[in-house]
């Protein structure tokens, strides 16, 4: 099972399709407060679907907080400020892959703690970036191919 950790995140409608990302792939989501939108949220409840009963989900009121129950090795932040290659990493079952904000990202604190375990998605230059619930589908479909998608049929 892989772990997908969304920090401050601010659409209601990108955190319910990662949920149903989640959901579908056996991952657990983490969600880092203060979040952008109430968990009652009908665009949330919606996106999601039928599948929040399938989910597994944590809630943190900081990245500190969540970094304590963590292991800290196997944290990898996606981030479009790097050069790292997100293919270029070696998942395993367990890691954490987490994303920013949709409006600033991570932001440099959070990045400079982790400068071997930050990457990014590759895309054209000149364009901001991906939506997050794409980003989120590609960073935990390669994870799940690099571990030969043993938890999925």
């Amino acid at each position: 099972m892989f772990n997908i950790v969304l920090v401050e995140p601010e659409i209601p409608q990108n955190t319910g399709n990662i949920s149903r990302t989640c959901a579908v792939t056996g991952s657990a989501l983490h969600l880092i407060r203060p979040l952008g939108f109430s968990v009652d949220d009908k665009y949330l409840k919606r996106s999601g679907l039928d599948y929040w009963n399938e989910l597994q989900i944590y809630y943190y009121d900081s990245f500190s907080e969540f970094e304590a129950q963590a292991d800290r090795s196997r944290i990898f932040l996606f981030s479009t400020h790097v050069e790292k290659n997100y293919c270029d990493i070696r998942y395993k079952d367990g890691d954490y892959l987490v994303f920013g904000k949709e409006t600033k990202g991570l932001g440099q604190g959070i990045i400079s703690r982790y400068p071997n375990n930050t990457v990014r998605i590759p895309m054209r230059e000149n364009l901001r970036s991906l939506n997050l619930s794409n980003s989120a589908a590609i960073a935990v479909y390669e994870a799940l191919r690099q571990t030969e998608f043993s938890d999925l049929k």
